[in-house]
């Protein structure tokens, strides 16, 4: 049974990525409420979603041939922040993790709402060019884009939930318009830092590999089944459940402390 509902979660997961992203805030609170230790429960929801990242940025790989290519700098920030906050949660005891997830899922869940507002404030003109021109400016726009990009890796190593939504608000500072293509860059960047914690997870013990199968397999399901499903009940719709699951998914955990 266990197994049933970490496959059928995951599958749902899948469906809310392929359409809006959070996917995770339905995911892991579920393996929670399973029983699982929520360390645990974080590092194997973070394999077992990863194969549908890769999927994602495989889907979005035209868009990323014609990107600026400053933008694969952020590969090596992405990197060592995703390791960093690996290893941090590694070190954090369970209780103390027990205590941060009601408000880590209603940080994310704040985020996900919040993302087309985000989007909207910072998304400039395509005369605005980051750094103004000048070499000068363009370095220290680039050097404080990295340190960004460092901090939401080690957020995304460390816990994941709405670190997408991160980062296409700093896409949207570094002058990008085509959503399509910072989605691209988003998926990429995101591969990077769930990646890298992954790998640290699956050698540190932390994965539960038999549950971590099912629910990659549920993920892969739901992206590719589900999509069309999501799509006929409409974007905005998919985001409303979202935000609704993420609020109580929040609110069960602050209950449960």
């Amino acid at each position: 049974m266990r197994h049933l509902l970490a496959f059928l979660a995951a599958s749902v997961a899948g469906v809310i990525n392929s359409v809006a992203g959070g996917g995770t805030l339905v995911s892991f609170p579920t393996l929670v409420w399973l029983g699982i230790p929520s360390i645990n429960a974080n590092a194997t929801n973070t394999l077992a979603l990863w194969p549908g990242s890769l999927g994602s940025m495989w889907g979005y790989r035209r868009e990323l041939e014609g990107t600026d290519a400053r933008v694969w700098w952020l590969v090596v920030p992405s990197l060592a922040g995703g390791l960093l906050g690996a290893v941090l949660l590694y070190r954090t005891p369970t209780a103390v993790f027990d205590r941060l997830i009601p408000w880590l899922i209603l940080f994310a869940t704040v985020l996900f709402m919040a993302q087309e507002p985000l989007q909207r404030r910072f998304n400039p003109r395509p005369d605005e060019t980051p750094g103004g021109g000048s070499g000068d400016g363009t370095f220290h726009w680039l050097t404080w884009t990295m340190i960004f990009q460092f901090l939401v890796g080690v957020y995304g190593g460390y816990f994941g939930a709405g670190m997408g939504i991160l980062m296409l608000a700093a896409l949207s500072i570094m002058g990008h318009t085509d959503i399509h293509q910072m989605n691209g860059v988003k998926n990429l960047l995101a591969v990077c830092i769930n990646g890298i914690a992954a790998i640290y997870f699956a050698f540190s013990g932390l994965v539960l590999w038999q549950d971590s199968v099912i629910m990659a397999v549920g993920a892969i399901v739901g992206g590719i089944g589900g999509a069309g499903l999501a799509r006929r009940i409409g974007r905005q719709a998919v985001r409303h459940i979202v935000i609704a699951v993420g609020f109580a998914m929040a609110l069960s955990m602050m209950l449960r402390l």
